[in-house]
């Protein structure tokens, strides 16, 4: 088993030092999905919600949380990130919400990605929330990692 690296020699937290790691090309992906009625799912497509274009919104929403990262988990590095994407794939009944984050930095991205889809998967439901209180927000994951010392990863 590896050593955490948020962990110092007597088990405090704190901030990884990244000055010595060599400057990468970094980018990860996470993926989420927000469940709800299929009535639900046609007010958002038909652009009929009240609160007005749902996943514009969940896209400006994600984009702006992947900025804000490190002011709200303690222990990322403030990043000066490239490129922010978040795009959306509907079913009847699901919204498939993919979160893609790149940067050119020392450490990696990870953290940004999956804070882009959460709040872009927590705007859906607020903006749809008035209508169907029981959606669900579920599977939240990194689905791919690439760049920096311990290289490419792709989940199953």
């Amino acid at each position: 088993m590896s050593k955490l690296s948020h962990l110092d020699d007597k088990g405090q937290a704190h901030m990884v030092d990244v000055s010595e790691k060599d400057v990468t090309t970094r980018s990860a992906t996470a993926k989420g999905c927000v469940n709800m009625l299929p009535g639900t799912m046609v007010l958002l497509t038909s652009g009929a919600a009240k609160k007005g274009d749902v996943l514009a919104t969940a896209r400006i929403a994600g984009i702006m949380a992947a900025k804000k990262t490190s002011e709200l988990i303690p222990l990322c590095h403030p990043l000066m990130i490239a490129k922010v994407s978040v795009d959306f794939e509907t079913s009847p009944t699901c919204v498939n919400v993919t979160a893609t984050v790149k940067v050119e930095g020392k450490t990696g991205v990870e953290m940004e990605a999956l804070t882009a889809c959460s709040i872009a998967c927590l705007t859906i439901y607020d903006m749809l929330k008035a209508v169907d209180r029981g959606m669900t927000i579920s599977d939240l994951r990194v689905t791919e990692k690439a760049g920096g010392k311990s290289g490419h990863y792709q989940a199953d």
